[in-house]
């Protein structure tokens, strides 16, 4: 036999796994991340507005929320959790417990301060369990509620759609994160690509909301407003719920 025929064929050289699968670990993430991010403000707009609160949708008052809204989601998103939070990994993993795995790295040796550390580690991962049993029905009803509005006669039906939408949605869920951004990925793309169209004809209609991005607007309507602002702000705070997604899905 010839020996040059033993000779395994050199490697071809390959692509880093970053740069070939950084497209679909993209899409995946719109569909496992954003979609919380990209429903909140659904709701948070309602109930800003909501008859209770006694705040009147006049235009200072409009100007004044969608200024807290931009605000509340350049701190939190961008600056806390993009510019710091995502830092903290733990071995490329995230969210409370592998924050607080980090700060007690011995949790059987915790004593004191450290043991502290760990209840209140625990403590939070409690609120996560509640805040992901409760998110996600208020995101689909408020998707959904839309019928009302487009279709009055299909009333009805919102509160079934939502069930089975749920029920559809945590049976999927078994299948493992990278399904269920795989599939929802594209859905994402296409829902914010909507808002995005219907985000631009709001605002050649009237141009004048873009002045909500200045920060004295959100400061004036807390100032004007007193106590019911605070209250607002409660309802504002929404649009940054699913944030936490983006640390404890990090992996």
């Amino acid at each position: 036999m010839n020996p040059s025929e033993s000779i395994p064929p050199a490697p071809q050289p390959q692509k880093p796994p970053r740069e070939r699968g950084l497209a679909s670990l993209t899409v995946g993430a719109l569909g496992v991340v954003y979609g919380d991010i990209g429903t909140s403000p659904l709701y948070a707009m309602r109930e800003s507005f909501h008859p209770e609160h006694g705040v009147a949708a006049t235009p200072a008052a409009v100007l004044g929320v969608l200024s807290l809204v931009f605000w509340s989601l350049v701190t939190v998103i961008s600056v806390k959790y993009l510019a710091f939070v995502l830092r903290a990994d733990n071995h490329g993993q995230g969210g409370i417990l592998a924050l607080v795995a980090l700060a007690v790295p011995r949790a059987h040796e915790a004593r004191g301060r450290t043991k502290a550390l760990a209840l209140v580690g625990v403590f939070g991962a409690a609120l996560l369990y509640g805040d992901g049993m409760l998110t996600p029905a208020i995101s689909v009803l408020s998707a959904v509620e839309g019928l009302r509005i487009a279709a009055p006669a299909l009333s009805a039906l919102v509160v079934p759609t939502t069930i089975a939408i749920l029920v559809a949605l945590f049976w999927l869920q078994r299948r493992g994160t990278g399904r269920v951004g795989a599939l929802f990925g594209p859905v994402m793309m296409l829902w914010f690509a909507v808002l995005a169209a219907l985000g631009a004809v709001g605002i050649a209609r009237e141009p004048q909301v873009l002045a909500a991005v200045a920060p004295w607007h959100g400061a004036r309507f807390l100032a004007e407003s007193g106590f019911q602002g605070f209250v607002v702000l409660a309802a504002v705070f929404l649009v940054v719920t699913g944030g936490e997604a983006l640390y404890a899905d990090i992996g």
